[in-house]
């Protein structure tokens, strides 16, 4: 009888889908009570095939395959969930590597009603190759994410109290609560997971966050895709705020706040003094702080190209981030001026 049915959503990840389902594996949860529902967006690469070599390696963990040809993340957890034989789901992305006891505490803590949404902490680590030494500028990304001034207050970067929260990554949950919160909304192709949490949380629902609840979570290796993905992390948040503009937290409005500072001083600069001086005192103690936040890490991890790669990387999330979302929200209101879009 299969009682946890494990989640996946993917797309051309044929570089870690092994490494995952390999994970999955070695859990302490019995095998057979097991299984594992990945939806694939067509990948283009060989995921598929990395899939089926697993299948042929370990054949007596049960591992189906179905498709998603919306390509996104929230119609991919629909499918895979609508697929899905067990009475406890379990999410997992592609990129992720759970710890051995992984769905046996989630399972546990849902056992004993500690909350309707059970989820953990990443370990974040810098994205590298197999074999290879990870890049001075993806150890700083690594670093800078499980950084309260990249990651916030997302606590389940970095917390080690277990707590009740506003979200969890992945997450796991019994399969009638996904039937009556009505799945995932496949209007919004990032936020998804944040997004289902604010449903239960107004339907008086608990989301419970066990730092002992581990998986090792591999940062984006560039600068450039980091940029890319918080741009998209941001644009997606302002659609969401469309939905429940009281989600909003103060400190996710701090850097479309200082995003919108920095467009209105720069226009005013040319024939204004004084926002010229403010410009340059609000960037040179922005940079300051992450200059002084770098050279702290660099000391405390004995890691000195810290320095430089950490301010970079939280640049490349604040501001891509805000602007992302200032976006969003200007082109939804141009949208709605225009009569062309809704969002539900």
């Amino acid at each position: 009888m299969i009682s946890v049915s494990i989640i996946v959503p993917c797309y051309n990840e044929e570089a870690t889908i092994y490494m995952l389902l390999e994970s999955i594996y070695q859990q302490t949860f019995p095998h057979a009570q097991m299984e594992v529902v990945i939806a694939d967006g067509m990948s283009s690469d060989r995921t598929r095939q990395e899939i089926v070599r697993f299948q042929q390696d370990y054949p007596d963990l049960r591992v189906r395959l179905v498709d998603n040809p919306q390509r996104i993340i929230p119609a991919a957890l629909n499918r895979a969930i609508q697929a899905a034989q067990g009475e406890y789901l379990v999410r997992l992305d592609a990129h992720c590597k759970p710890f051995p006891d992984y769905v046996k505490r989630c399972l546990e803590d849902l056992a004993a009603e500690r909350g309707d949404n059970v989820g953990g902490v990443w370990d974040i680590r810098p994205w590298t190759k197999p074999g290879a030494s990870a890049s001075w500028v993806a150890r700083g990304i690594a670093t800078a994410a499980a950084h309260p001034l990249g990651a916030g207050d997302a606590q389940y970067r970095y917390t080690t109290k277990p707590q009740v929260v506003d979200t969890v990554p992945f997450g796991s949950f019994r399969r009638q609560l996904f039937d009556a919160l009505g799945g995932f909304n496949e209007n919004l192709l990032t936020n998804e997971d944040y997004e289902f949490n604010q449903r239960l949380r107004q339907a008086g629902g608990v989301i419970w966050l066990n730092p002992e609840i581990r998986s090792i979570y591999y940062a984006r290796p560039t600068l450039k895709s980091l940029a890319r993905q918080y741009w998209r992390y941001g644009y997606w948040k302002g659609r969401m705020l469309l939905l429940y503009p009281k989600s909003l937290r103060w400190r996710q409005a701090l850097p479309p706040g200082f995003v919108l500072s920095l467009l209105f001083l720069l226009a005013f600069a040319p024939f204004w003094q004084a926002a010229r001086w403010l410009l340059m005192a609000q960037i040179s103690l922005y940079l300051l702080v992450l200059l002084a936040a770098g050279l702290k890490m660099a000391i405390q991890k004995k890691d000195f190209p810290l320095m430089v790669s950490f301010p970079l990387a939280i640049m490349c999330m604040h501001l891509p981030w805000g602007a992302g979302l200032l976006f969003s929200l200007a082109r939804a209101m141009i949208m709605k001026i225009i009569g062309k879009e809704t969002i539900s």
